[in-house]
């Protein structure tokens, strides 16, 4: 039950949490330091709370929340699992075992404090940064309220020493990420071919997130961030190095792109309504994560935001067809196989031809062409 009710939540999140203005405070200083700039981190407060969700007895069993295989979590079990019947750790897996909703509130909110020794402090940019997700809200930092208990865990199980001597270990899944996702490329590529604009990217890692990634967006004072918090590359020994950069792209580029199809969504709101009236022609309600895509315009997004991944990979390997069919191959048996989005290989031919027939237009221009193909089906 855990891992179906995570799957499910993982299906949601990305078109459900958007943190709000007032939970955050970009000042002068912060938009001149990161506007135009990307940034990968293993944040140190964030690993803290990440690890004691680990070693609760939700935590324990649960290969969605926690990424429960390899080296690093051995060495979080043997440092840490004598300080499972602490009485914060009791605390969080109570609201995790409430909704695994916590998960996001408690992890997402650990970056509004830092470390001045052994004490958190708040940080004065991030104040409340989850705080809503799939209708629910929160007005109180979980941080907050639990800050002595967390500082208290932190220096009972020596949790700074660890994360210290780990540091070299953090410096090389961030390396990984560069080489192998391209964030960067990614984002510069977006701007160029949607009218929307985002000022700064960060990627919020742990060596123990798996399954469950989510994003949150920030708009204030003129200057917009997305946070996306994803686990560590994924490796294969069959795989190619193109193949392992576009599968891990895929997991990136589909958190990002959802900034920007969403604007034109909206814009083209009733349209889209219309033309994805008729249900049961677009998604297979027998597969239950469609049911966290309830409107025409959250399954035309959906939609969107794959067919966007192929239209880039069209331009990045384009002198590379063995990948390019590999690339459909996953995107379509993905979200027609797995997730239910019965049309996208039709979806993503007709996006494809658009975009080959029309260049130099900016994707949001292509919509009502699309639009005409969908009220066709």
């Amino acid at each position: 039950m855990k891992r179906t009710i995570l799957a499910a939540l993982l299906a949601i999140i990305p078109a459900f949490l958007f943190a709000q203005d007032g939970d955050v405070n970009f000042s002068a200083a912060f938009k001149k330091e990161n506007d135009g700039k990307s940034k990968i981190e293993i944040n140190e407060v964030k690993e803290l709370i990440h690890i004691m969700v680990a070693i609760t007895q939700t935590g324990l069993g649960n290969d969605d929340m926690v990424q429960l295989k390899g080296p690093y979590y051995q060495d979080v079990l043997k440092q840490f699992a004598a300080y499972e019947k602490e009485p914060v750790i009791a605390i969080f897996d109570s609201l995790l075992r409430e909704s695994p909703l916590h998960y996001v509130f408690l992890t997402g909110n650990a970056i509004a404090y830092y470390f001045d020794k052994d004490r958190l402090l708040p940080n004065n940019v991030f104040l409340l940064p989850a705080d809503e997700v799939a209708g629910t809200r929160i007005t109180i930092n979980p941080i907050t309220t639990y800050k002595a208990s967390i500082e208290d865990f932190a220096r009972k199980s020596g949790f700074r020493a660890f994360y210290a001597a780990h540091a070299a270990y953090y410096q090389g899944i961030i390396s990984d990420y560069k080489k192998n996702a391209n964030l960067d490329k990614q984002w510069k590529w977006l701007e160029a071919n949607f009218n929307t604009h985002i000022n700064s990217y960060q990627i919020l890692c742990s060596p123990l997130i798996n399954g469950l990634n989510y994003t949150l967006s920030f708009k204030k004072k003129g200057f917009e961030l997305i946070q996306m918090i994803l686990p560590p590359i994924d490796h294969n020994d069959a795989w190619s190095a193109k193949y392992t950069e576009a599968f891990n792209t895929r997991g990136m580029f589909t958190e990002i792109d959802h900034n920007y199809v969403r604007k034109p969504g909206e814009q083209f709101e009733k349209r889209i309504n219309e033309a994805l009236k008729n249900r049961s022609k677009w998604v297979d309600t027998t597969i239950e994560g469609t049911a966290y895509y309830p409107t025409p315009v959250k399954v035309f997004n959906e939609y969107m935001t794959f067919g966007v991944f192929v239209l880039y990979c069209e331009d990045v390997y384009k002198n590379d067809p063995a990948i390019l069919k590999e690339i459909y191959a996953d995107v379509n048996g993905v979200m027609s196989k797995q997730r239910g989005f019965t049309k996208m290989q039709e979806f993503t031919n007709c996006l494809v031809k658009l975009r080959k027939a029309q260049p130099r237009k900016k994707i949001d221009e292509l919509y009502p062409a699309l639009l005409d193909w969908c009220m066709e089906q």
